[in-house]
């Protein structure tokens, strides 16, 4: 089956059908009606190479991602693929594994694709790949490590925000013992939560104490072991706040392991609000942190351009998190004031 035979069903030149195929606005709805019906009752499919060499456009868009077993990164690939569909376009997704290996293949693959623009969702990407992009005129959007100019957009989420919510939710609840465990230092989104956590504090006149720091890696295993590393501390925190709801998650299972209750003996607050986060039980207090509006906007960046260029002016969007009050914080109590364990024997909880 091939172009012609839907034009001729269509009554249509194949100029026209392939305006149609390509989401032109020149072609008069009905019209383009009459060729989308062609098409259905023929089962045409276009060749999509044919496509791309003739209009310079592939209608493929990248998307790259650091860990696709963090829930945080499907729950932003499918709101970012369901805008695509909807305007015709396919998606490359590209899992990075915090891997630069792995990086430069996925920079590869997407270059041998010719895709229209990028997502860059990771902050693992290296200046000497992002020339590439750029020197194939390939548009780009990054989420919070991207410097604006022609060609490349950026996505900016205020943290100070959303983490000063979290710690205003906390210390109105009278905890003034916090901890936090941060992601991993390499991380520029994990450098960037920490510091709002203690320019936070600061504001709030709490010295930060680092015996109460801890770093994480942005999964339930580095969020439960670095919540073992606090319950050695001599006094223990009464809430904590983590970097991400994988943490949170580890931290809440290592604190079920020595007998201590959530909010009960200690309080705990997320990052992000992945889905799982509201029927954990408790339910998690977390910063909600929205894929969808982060996918809405990489997707709106890209498909500014009508064409692939890299010179289109740059854009900054700002998105702001919301704080999600559930069930895992809840106010201090005189019980709570210089709790500590019991070593041993299930490491039961002492109140002095």
């Amino acid at each position: 089956m091939n172009i012609q035979a839907v034009a001729d069903r269509a009554r249509v030149s194949t100029a026209t059908v392939s305006r149609t195929i390509n989401g032109s606005n020149k072609v008069a709805p009905k019209t383009a009606e009459r060729v989308r019906r062609a098409i259905e009752a023929l089962g045409y499919y276009p060749n999509t190479n044919a496509r791309a060499l003739g209009s310079g456009r592939s209608r493929i868009y990248g998307l790259i991602i650091s860990d696709i077993t963090n829930p945080f990164f499907p729950e932003l690939v499918k709101s970012f693929e369901d805008l695509a569909v909807r305007n015709g376009y396919e998606v490359i997704v590209a899992n990075t594994g915090y891997s630069p290996e792995r990086t430069e293949i996925c920079v590869q693959r997407m270059l041998e694709r010719k895709v229209d623009g990028v997502a860059v969702m990771t902050s693992e990407m290296g200046s000497h790949l992002i020339d590439r992009f750029h020197r194939g005129q390939i548009p780009m959007v990054f989420l919070d490590t991207g410097d604006p100019s022609n060609g490349i957009s950026n996505i900016l989420i205020d943290y100070t925000a959303g983490v000063d919510d979290a710690v205003e939710h906390i210390t109105s609840l009278g905890h003034t013992r916090i901890a936090f465990i941060s992601g991993p230092m390499e991380l520029a989104s994990a450098r960037t939560r920490r510091q709002a956590l203690l320019s936070s504090l600061k504001r709030k006149g709490l010295a930060s104490d680092k015996s109460l720091i801890e770093i994480g890696n942005h999964r339930i295993d580095g969020g439960r072991a670095a919540m073992e590393r606090l319950l050695a501390l001599e006094e223990l925190p009464t809430a904590v706040i983590a970097s991400n709801d994988l943490t949170a998650i580890g931290a809440i299972g290592a604190l079920h392991r020595h007998n201590l209750r959530v909010p009960e003996d200690v309080s705990v607050v997320g990052f992000d609000d992945i889905e799982i986060s509201a029927f954990l039980h408790p339910a998690l207090t977390t910063v909600r942190l929205s894929r969808a509006a982060i996918a809405d906007r990489a997707f709106q960046a890209l498909h500014r351009s009508g064409k692939r260029e890299a010179n289109t002016p740059a854009v900054e969007y700002k998105i702001r998190p919301e704080l999600i009050v559930r069930n895992s914080t809840a106010p201090v109590s005189s019980k709570q004031t210089g709790i500590t364990l019991l070593k041993g024997a299930g490491d039961r909880p002492l109140h002095k």
